[in-house]
C-alpha cells in the first residue's frame, strides 16, 4: 500500500486496536440535488492488507469510469453492504438534513452483519451502533470512501434511468442537480414528481390549484 492509502487506514486501524472487528463506514449522496431521492450506503470492508483496493477516494474526486470499476471491486469484496434511499417527498416533509440521518441509519441497521462501530462522513448517526462523526469522510477513511462511491454510482445510474422517463430535465447530464439548463426546463414545463419542491420554491412558484 502507497503512503496515502495508509493514512486513509488510520480510523480503521484505531478501532481495530481497540477490539473493534467489523467497522461499517457509511456515507450518502444527493443532498444538494434539485431532483432526484438522497441515496445512502453503510458497507463493512474486509482490512487486511491483501484485500485493500488501490485508488478509493472521495467519489467526487473519481472520474466515471474509474469509480464504476471501483464499485463492482468495492461490493465484491464487501463483507456486508446496504444502500437506502428517500425520496423527494419526504425530503420536502421532514427535510434533506432529516431525510440524509434517516436514510443513514437505515442502512446501519439494515446490515446483514452488525457493525461494532460506524464510521460516517460528518453526521452523528443516532442506532445502537457507537458512531464516529468524520469532517470530509469520504477522503480521509478507506471505508467512508467505499460507501462514497458505491453510493454515487447507484444514485448516478438511477438518475439516469430516470432521464428516460423525463427527457426534459436531462437528468443523465445533471443528476438532479440546478444546472442553468435544469432551472430552464423547470421553469418552461414545471418540475416533475421527482423534484424537490421544497428546493425549487425560490425560481418557481406552485399554481394554487395544487
Amino acid at each position: 500500500m502507497t503512503e496515502k492509502e495508509v493514512a486513509k487506514l488510520q480510523y480503521e486501524y484505531k478501532c481495530l486496536e481497540r477490539g473493534d472487528k467489523y467497522i461499517a463506514g457509511c456515507d450518502e449522496v444527493g443532498r444538494g440535488p434539485l431532483a432526484g431521492p438522497v441515496v445512502c450506503c453503510a458497507i463493512i470492508m474486509p482490512l487486511d492488507d491483501e484485500s485493500i483496493i488501490e485508488g478509493v477516494d472521495d467519489s467526487k474526486k473519481v472520474s466515471i469510469k474509474k469509480r464504476e470499476k471501483l464499485a463492482e471491486e468495492i461490493l465484491a469484496k464487501a463483507i456486508s453492504v446496504r444502500v437506502c434511499r428517500i425520496e423527494p417527498k419526504e425530503i420536502d416533509e421532514i427535510n434533506i438534513l432529516e431525510a440524509t440521518k434517516k436514510c443513514m441509519a437505515q442502512c446501519v441497521t439494515g446490515l446483514d452483519v452488525t457493525p461494532d462501530v460506524l464510521l460516517c462522513d460528518a453526521l452523528d448517526i443516532k442506532t445502537n451502533i457507537p458512531c464516529v462523526p468524520i469532517i470530509k469522510g469520504d477522503a480521509k477513511s478507506y471505508t467512508i470512501g467505499c460507501a462514497s462511491i458505491v453510493a454515487k454510482v447507484y444514485r448516478d445510474k438511477l438518475m439516469d434511468e430516470y432521464a428516460k422517463q423525463y427527457p426534459a430535465y436531462m437528468f443523465e447530464k445533471n443528476k438532479g442537480y440546478g444546472t442553468a439548463a435544469h432551472i430552464k426546463a423547470i421553469k418552461e414545463v414545471g418540475p416533475c414528481e421527482l423534484h424537490r419542491r421544497s428546493f425549487i420554491k425560490n425560481f418557481w412558484a406552485q399554481p394554487e390549484s395544487e
